[in-house]
C-alpha cells in the first residue's frame, strides 16, 4: 500500500487544532464546573454540585443593579452606535472629498489600547467638566468603542444593495424619504438588527474604557473586578457563567440575522 506523504502533516495539523480548541474552550469549561461547586473556596476539588451560587448571584441586589446598568448602556450604545454606522455606510455609498480620512478616523478607535482610549476619555471628559456616570461618558466610551466594528457589519451589507431598485423608485416618482423607508431599509433590516445585537455584546462586556469613565454606578465588568479585587468570592465563577450566557445570546442571534441578511442581499 501506498503511504500518504501528508500524513505527518495531517497528524501535525490534528494537534494543532486540537491544542487551540483546548486552550480556547478549556477555562470556559472550568468556569462552568466550577460555577456548581458548593464550596466556600472557588478551585477543585469539587464537594457537591449545586445551584446555590447561582441563587446568590440572582438574589444579591448590587449584582442584579450592576446588570440592569450594563443592559441598558449596553441597548443604548447598540441604538447609537447602530444608527451612526447606518448613516456613515449610506454616505459611504457616494464620493466626496475627505472619504479616506474619515473612514480612518471612524476605525482609530479599533486600533487605539483600550487603556490609551480610557486615559484619553478620562483627560476629555475632565477638561470639559462632565460628571462621570452611566449615560454620559460610560455611554460616550461605549459608543467610542463599538461605532468601528458596527460600520464594519453593516458597510458590506448596504454596499452590496443593488442601486437599481431606487433609481427605478426614483423614475417612478418615489421621493428619497420614501425610497429609504419603503425599499432600502426592508432590504437591509435583517444586517441592521446583527449590528444593533453585536453591538450590544461588545458593549456588555466592555470593560478597560468603562473602569477610567465610570462613577458610582458600576456595570457587570466592573463589579466583577470589584468582587476580584476585594475577595475571590464563591460566586465570582456563577456571575462569569451568566455574563457569558448573555454575551453569547446576542452575539448567536446576531450572527443569525448576518446570515439571513447575507441571504438577502444575494
Amino acid at each position: 500500500m501506498a503511504r500518504d506523504p501528508f500524513r505527518a502533516w495531517k497528524l501535525a495539523l490534528w494537534i494543532y487544532a486540537g491544542t487551540f480548541f483546548f486552550v480556547l474552550y478549556a477555562p470556559l469549561v472550568m468556569i462552568a464546573v466550577l460555577s456548581f461547586n458548593d464550596s466556600e473556596i472557588t478551585g477543585f476539588p469539587i464537594s457537591v454540585f449545586s445551584l446555590r451560587w447561582y441563587r446568590v448571584v440572582f438574589a444579591n441586589p448590587v449584582l442584579l443593579t450592576a446588570f440592569g446598568h450594563s443592559i441598558a448602556v449596553g441597548i443604548a450604545a447598540a441604538l447609537i452606535a447602530t444608527a451612526l454606522a447606518l448613516g456613515l455606510a449610506l454616505a459611504f455609498r457616494h464620493d466626496f472629498r475627505g472619504k479616506g480620512v474619515l473612514l480612518n478616523l471612524v476605525l482609530v478607535p479599533m486600533v487605539i489600547p483600550g487603556i490609551i482610549g480610557g486615559i484619553v476619555l478620562l483627560i476629555f471628559f475632565g477638561y470639559a467638566e462632565i460628571r462621570s456616570s452611566l449615560m454620559t461618558t460610560v455611554l460616550v466610551a461605549h459608543v467610542n468603542w463599538v461605532l468601528p466594528f458596527a460600520f464594519l457589519t453593516l458597510y458590506p451589507r448596504v454596499h452590496r444593495f443593488d442601486r437599481a431598485l431606487e433609481e427605478a423608485a426614483m423614475d417612478l416618482g418615489a421621493h428619497p424619504r420614501q425610497i429609504f423607508l419603503r425599499i432600502v431599509l426592508p432590504i437591509i433590516r435583517p444586517g441592521i438588527i446583527a449590528t444593533a445585537l453585536f453591538s450590544f455584546s461588545l458593549s456588555f462586556d466592555e470593560f478597560i474604557r468603562t473602569m477610567f469613565v465610570v462613577g458610582e454606578e458600576r456595570t457587570v465588568p466592573v463589579q466583577f473586578w470589584t468582587m476580584i479585587v476585594d475577595r475571590l468570592a464563591p460566586e465570582l465563577p456563577a456571575m462569569a457563567v451568566v455574563i457569558i450566557l448573555v454575551s453569547m445570546a446576542a452575539a448567536l442571534l446576531g450572527f443569525t440575522y448576518a446570515k439571513r441578511a447575507d441571504g438577502v442581499g444575494q
